[in-house]
């Protein structure tokens, strides 16, 4: 089979239109045919499509029927594009697509997008990263019908007390919030994001001692980040945080010399 086109894995980014990347927009106006990830990507997405592509939403395809529809419109000539939520490598189930493409010979590349953790971070106007407080970002997800190892379990990475970003978890808020209160402290402030970009968002500031009642209460059940973590309050309270050394008039570095 002569595949003359490349298979493209593209990040649709985390709803909003407009921040899917310039890169990835370019592809889906040119594409033959987009299979995204229809339980995630929002058909708003596909306003970037050209008008005679096609479009099939992957979320009653098995691997096999993913591969083998990539595999007849490539070998016919027709760019794929294979749009996955957020950025494709953040829990986008791309390797095994990409290895299987490896098997026969189909050339592909990968187009990165936005993940909701930044596009929550804007939202909420917060760094993740604040000097003399925190430089670590850690993005996880708690042990579920997806096993986690057991080196990166929720609580041995809440014990670092990072920023942290905890993904795909909803469904055990319970949990969840018991490894949280015992790090991070009952009393301190979590936020869930729900949907972040998309038209339904919410974020919502809570004690982490109250994280399951307000998911109830806000009958969040899936599609939601948990954000923990000094990053968070500091977002919120106006001088809570340092400031860096970068733009520090009394700090030298290579491009500026300190004033005396």
């Amino acid at each position: 089979m002569n595949h003359t086109n490349m298979v493209i894995f593209a990040g649709a980014g985390p709803g909003d239109p407009d921040l899917i990347t310039v890169k990835a927009m370019n592809a889906l106006k040119t594409a033959d045919l987009i299979i995204y990830a229809g339980s995630l990507v929002p058909k708003a997405v596909l306003c970037w499509k050209g008008e005679k592509t096609e479009t099939l939403s992957s979320e009653d395809m098995d691997l096999t029927r993913i591969i083998d529809t990539i595999r007849e419109y490539s070998s016919k000539g027709m760019k794929v594009v294979r749009l996955h939520t957020g950025d494709p490598s953040l829990y986008g189930a791309i390797l095994e697509q990409m290895r299987e493409l490896e098997k026969f010979n189909i050339p592909y590349e990968v187009i990165p997008g936005v993940t909701a953790a930044f596009a929550a971070s804007a939202k909420m106007k917060m760094e993740y990263t604040i000097p003399d407080e925190t430089q670590t970002l850690i993005l996880t997800r708690i042990s579920g019908r997806t096993r986690v190892p057991d080196s990166e379990d929720l609580e041995k990475l809440a014990s670092h007390r990072s920023s942290m970003v905890i993904y795909l978890s909803i469904g055990h808020v319970k949990k969840v919030q018991a490894i949280l209160e015992t790090y991070y402290g009952k009393e301190n402030l979590c936020a869930v994001a729900f949907k972040v970009s998309h038209p339904e968002e919410k974020i919502i500031y809570t004690k982490i001692k109250h994280l399951v009642k307000t998911c109830e209460e806000h009958h969040i059940v899936r599609h939601a980040l948990i954000i923990v973590g000094k990053s968070v309050e500091a977002g919120i309270t106006p001088g809570r945080s340092g400031s860096s050394k970068l733009y520090d008039s009394g700090f030298s570095h290579g491009y500026r010399t300190a004033e005396k």
